[in-house]
This record gives C-alpha cells, structure tokens and sequence, in this order.
C-alpha cells in the first residue's frame, strides 16, 4: 500500500474532480490518500455542499471515505471560508505558518501530489 497526499490549491471545479476521482481511485486500489485543501481551493468549500453543484456526489463519497485530511487554516481565513470549514467539521491546517506543510506529510512516507 503507499501513501498519498494530493494537495489542492487549484479553485477551478474542473481541476478539482479529478482530484476526487483520482482520491476514490487510489483508495479503492488499496492505497492511503489524504486530500489537502489550500490556496484557492478553500473557495470551492461552501460550494461542493450545495446538492446542485455538480461535484456534490464526488465530493460526499471522498468526505464519507475520509480522504479529506483538512483546510488550511490561513487560506480559508483569509479567503472568507474558514466558517464553512468548520461547519463542514474539517480540520484546519496551520503547521508551517498558518498554512499544512508539505513536510509534515513527507516525513510520514507519503507521496505528494499537486493540483
């Protein structure tokens, strides 16, 4: 099994679903995946809720599989979304200055990906 990190600072919703398809793909060939929301993706938090967005499924399976690590805490804050977060029960990321540090998740032996 290998460990993955798909950090996602891309806000555009057409980016973003393959993020969630690749999450329930990795995870379904056995692999460990943690998505991290940062940068402009934290603005796609309130919306991905709402039953008329078209990423909704997705983004109920990858939530209900647990593949949503967190929201980085000094993005959602300053890009108005830190209330939604936290009504969505996300934890928030702010171990490298307020922001999740790539780091963290490489010492703990995962891949990291970008989008």
């Amino acid at each position: 099994m290998k460990q993955y990190a798909l950090f996602v600072f891309n806000g555009d919703p057409m980016c973003f679903i393959h993020v969630l398809l690749n999450a329930l793909d990795m995870k379904a060939k056995g692999h460990e995946v943690r998505i991290i929301l940062e940068g402009a993706s934290v603005k796609l938090i309130p919306e991905l809720v709402k039953p008329e967005n078209p990423l909704n499924g997705l983004w109920k399976k990858n939530c209900e599989a647990g593949l949503v690590e967190g929201v980085c805490k000094a993005c959602s804050s300053k890009l108005g979304t830190l209330e939604a977060a936290n009504e969505q029960g996300f934890k928030l990321l702010d171990d490298m200055s307020g922001h999740p540090g790539i780091a963290t998740y490489r010492d703990q032996g995962y891949e990291i990906i970008t989008f």
